[in-house]
Order: structure tokens, then C-alpha cells, then sequence
């Protein structure tokens, strides 16, 4: 896989995918930025997020479960010396529906620890939560 990134001035850039997508990134004024675009930490986070909420719902579905609606949170801890990187990530899913709980379980342990290639490629400590129509789950990983 092969993405390009260019320079779009400032501290602007746009980033190009395979899948014909592009991603504005830009960084904040007081570094000399616009702030028209995502600081590629938020990206990241964005991907992680993305990568396990795919597998999630493919497993779900592999389940013949269909989630009503499904979002992640994701917050991130970064050191404070550079280069200030993640030193830990919590991904918090909400989902509504008819859904059995270590069902849903089971789909974030198997994200987490065998499918998401975006969050084995890091070396922070991510755990996870959920919140199932209305009610924090605790989990067992």
C-alpha cells in the first residue's frame, strides 16, 4: 500500500490514498498553520477507530447481529516530552440494539488481539469499553 502527501503551504498538507480519498492535514496558527485540516495525531486516533469499527461490525454481522447504531470514542494519552507520542489509547463503542453483550464482547476482544492492523502497529496500550443501549459494559480483556 502506497499513500502520497503534499505539501499544500504553511503547515498544510493532503494526503492521497489508493482508494482515490484525500485527507486535508494541517497543524494549529501558533505553529505557523491554518488549522484547514486534521493534525495527523487526530488521524490517528480516527484510524484506529475506523479499523477496529470495521472488524467489529464484520464479526457482528458474521454473527448475524446488526448493531441499530454504532459509534467509538476514542481518547488518546501522549507523553509530555518529544516526540509526545500515545503512551496510551481508550476506545470507548456505543451501540443500540439487539445485541448480546459477550457477543459484543467477544468482537472487541477479537479486534483488539488478532484482526486490527492499525492498532498492532502501535505500541501504546490500548484497552477498550462500551456502552450497550444505554448501559457501560465492563470488559474482561
Amino acid at each position: 500500500m502506497k499513500t502520497t502527501t503534499t505539501w499544500t503551504g504553511k503547515m498544510g498538507f493532503l494526503g492521497k490514498n489508493p482508494s482515490r480519498h484525500e485527507v486535508k492535514m494541517d497543524g494549529p496558527a501558533t505553529i505557523g498553520g491554518e488549522d484547514n485540516g486534521s493534525r495527523p495525531t487526530e488521524l490517528l486516533l480516527q484510524a484506529v477507530a475506523g479499523c477496529t469499527a470495521i472488524d467489529i461490525i464484520s464479526i457482528l454481522r458474521k454473527m448475524r447481529i446488526e448493531p441499530e447504531r454504532f459509534e467509538t470514542e476514542v481518547e488518546g494519552t501522549r507523553a509530555e516530552e518529544h516526540p509526545k507520542k500515545f503512551t496510551h489509547i481508550h476506545i470507548h463503542y456505543i451501540l443500540d440494539g439487539d445485541i448480546p453483550e459477550k457477543k459484543l464482547a467477544r468482537a472487541i476482544k477479537l479486534s483488539k488481539d488478532e484482526y486490527c492492523s492499525v492498532s498492532h502497529t502501535l505500541n501504546a496500550d490500548i484497552t477498550a469499553s462500551y456502552t450497550l443501549n444505554g448501559q457501560k459494559g465492563e470488559m474482561d480483556v
